[in-house]
């Protein structure tokens, strides 16, 4: 496996397959600057054809998952744009469309993807939680997207939101500002399960990665590509894709241990 990147603003603790990612920039809650994004960027590229870590869980260090965009990031973006440099393209265009792209490549990531949600969702935040494949949150975890009231458009969150819990619901927040806790979330369905206490999210995240490891690694990456296809291609074309992936997939080595050790009545060799 490759060498994990060394990141000013993550932690990261790689053990049996599971990557845990911790957004850690605490004294801002974890808001993120371009700094972050792009150190998230990176890990995500060196663990891509890494078929060993099967998981990725992301949390937030000191009890916040992320308050969202970094504001002094803007102010500098507004500095720059002052300055009036004919050479330097618009600042605020590629600081919001790095997020774009940081968002876009965390969401299609082969691995399954956790996001562990506490204290305060906002924002960028809230964009994450919307594109983890499982999502765990604290009762009492804020969420919210308050970027109408600062003026400012949700601008890459939008379309995740919209396709995480529908247009009906997604106006409403988006174009109120308004603040929830976890069990409207789960209502909603931005989250998966909702928890009372740290013991209770340990519980239920030993209980997801268990379930994961009785999966095998390249079966779930080709299904989440397979279901991440769907609406963005023809019907017809996803269909003879998935044929192509199912004849590949019974054919490995992999589809053939796990037929073999259904029929023996024992665990497939991936699981732990």
């Amino acid at each position: 496996m490759k060498t994990l990147p060394d990141c000013e603003h993550l932690l990261l603790n790689e053990q049996n397959g599971v990557l845990a990612i911790t957004l850690n920039r605490p004294e801002v809650r974890n808001a993120m600057n371009l700094a972050l994004v792009n150190q998230l960027m990176t890990v995500f590229t060196a663990i891509e054809q890494v078929p060993a870590i099967k998981v990725v869980v992301l949390r937030g260090a000191n009890g916040n998952f992320c308050a969202g965009g970094d504001l002094k990031d803007m102010a500098n973006a507004r500095k720059a744009v002052n300055a009036g440099k004919d050479d330097v393209k618009d600042p605020f265009y590629q600081l919001n469309r790095a997020f774009g792209q940081m968002i876009s490549q965390i969401n299609a990531a082969p691995q399954v993807v956790i996001t562990l949600l506490e204290g305060i969702v906002l924002g960028g935040g809230f964009g994450l939680a919307c594109i983890s494949d499982i999502a765990i949150a604290d009762s009492q975890t804020q969420f919210g997207l308050p970027e109408t009231r600062l003026g400012l458009p949700p601008a890459q969150i939008a379309p995740f939101v919209v396709e995480r819990i529908g247009l009906t619901q997604a106006r409403r927040i988006m174009l109120t500002g308004a603040r929830f806790d976890g069990v409207e979330a789960k209502n909603f369905g931005v989250v998966h399960f909702v928890s009372n206490s740290n013991e209770e999210m340990s519980q239920l995240l030993a209980q997801q990665l268990a379930q994961i490891q009785l999966c095998a690694p390249n079966a779930n990456r080709t299904t989440k590509r397979i279901m991440l296809s769907v609406g963005k291609i023809a019907n017809k074309t996803l269909l003879d894709n998935a044929a192509q992936d199912f004849s590949m997939a019974i054919q490995s080595a992999e589809g053939i241990e796990g037929t073999n050790a259904f029929i023996e009545k024992r665990p497939a060799n991936w699981v732990r």
